[in-house]
């Protein structure tokens, strides 16, 4: 095995060509991947098997692969007699709106802040920037108060998807990312779209969007699984247990629960944020987003 002259790491081309040093670097890179594989996929392996595993199997052996069958009455029981149904629908409708206020609030604020740069742009960033290293506790009781008695509505947002929806369009990570994804797109066609007589928001759908896949991508995979595992916002403004999540739900249904339902209902509610991802991972390197609004 040899290494090209640009791609020079810390062995070389004469150090892999000695048998024992090759040998041992492979076994090592197996060895790790093995280590990644178990520690990162083994808790996810042990909850599938344990939903569909009866709970005296599971105290009993709790490594052992169905010891006296598989109980796939389990999943039929969390989905319908604990009414995991309603709470997954409560949870899907929360991060559709998670990622639909935060998708347009990062999207425009990132284009006004690096595509139309106004005069009091770079206090805006510096603004934005600074409320990063605020902890998020300290602004828990303001925002609730907000909800409670919003400005200019008159009327409470508690136990209203609203109450969780609008706070997250505040999330300064995403604002500043999208701006520096847009900072790196090439300028030349912004120009030629306003020579061709192209407003600020046809650049912005028509020009700006197409090019900004990727980002897009990675923002929709941070908002749905931030919103899916969201726990203590909920809990506070979605006092009604008819629409409370099922991050908010689950643990309170614990007691009453046999273990090998609530390890089934656990599973059921980690298969969205998984199938999203693997959906969206080939938005991070996917590049063809870029040629969305470049002719030739």
């Amino acid at each position: 095995m040899t290494t090209a002259t640009g791609d020079r790491g810390i062995l070389s081309a004469a150090d892999w060509r000695r048998r024992h040093v090759r040998l041992t670097t492979r076994a090592t890179h197996a060895i790790l991947l093995v280590s990644l594989i178990v520690v990162g996929l083994g808790p996810i392996l042990w909850l599938a098997k344990s939903a569909v595993t009866p709970t005296q199997d599971t105290l009993r052996q709790p490594l052992a692969l169905w010891p006296n069958g598989i109980d796939w009455e389990n999943l039929t029981t969390a989905w319908t007699r604990v009414e995991i149904d309603k709470y997954f629908l409560n949870t899907v409708l929360i991060a559709l709106g998670v990622w639909l206020v935060q998708v347009l609030v990062s999207t425009t604020a990132g284009y006004a802040l690096s595509v139309l740069r106004p005069r009091y742009g770079k206090i805006v960033v510096a603004l934005v920037l600074a409320t990063l290293f605020v902890p998020s506790i300290v602004l828990l009781v303001p925002l609730y108060l907000t909800i409670v008695n919003p400005p200019l509505l008159g009327q409470s947002l508690i136990n209203t998807f609203w109450a969780v929806w609008l706070p997250a369009g505040a999330n300064a990570f995403n604002v500043l990312l999208v701006m520096r994804f847009f900072d790196s797109l090439p300028r030349e066609v912004f120009e030629a779209a306003r020579m061709d007589g192209a407003g600020p928001y046809r650049l912005f759908w028509s020009i700006v969007l197409p090019m900004s896949k990727p980002i897009v991508g990675v923002v929709s995979v941070f908002a749905v699984i931030g919103a899916w595992k969201d726990f203590l916002w909920p809990m506070l403004v979605l006092k009604d247990p008819a629409m409370q999540p099922l991050s908010v739900r689950l643990p309170q249904l614990q007691q009453f629960i046999e273990l090998d339902v609530f390890l089934a209902a656990l599973a059921i509610s980690t298969v969205i944020p998984i199938v999203l991802f693997l959906v969206f991972q080939r938005l991070f390197l996917n590049g063809a987003g870029m040629g969305g609004a470049v002719k030739g």
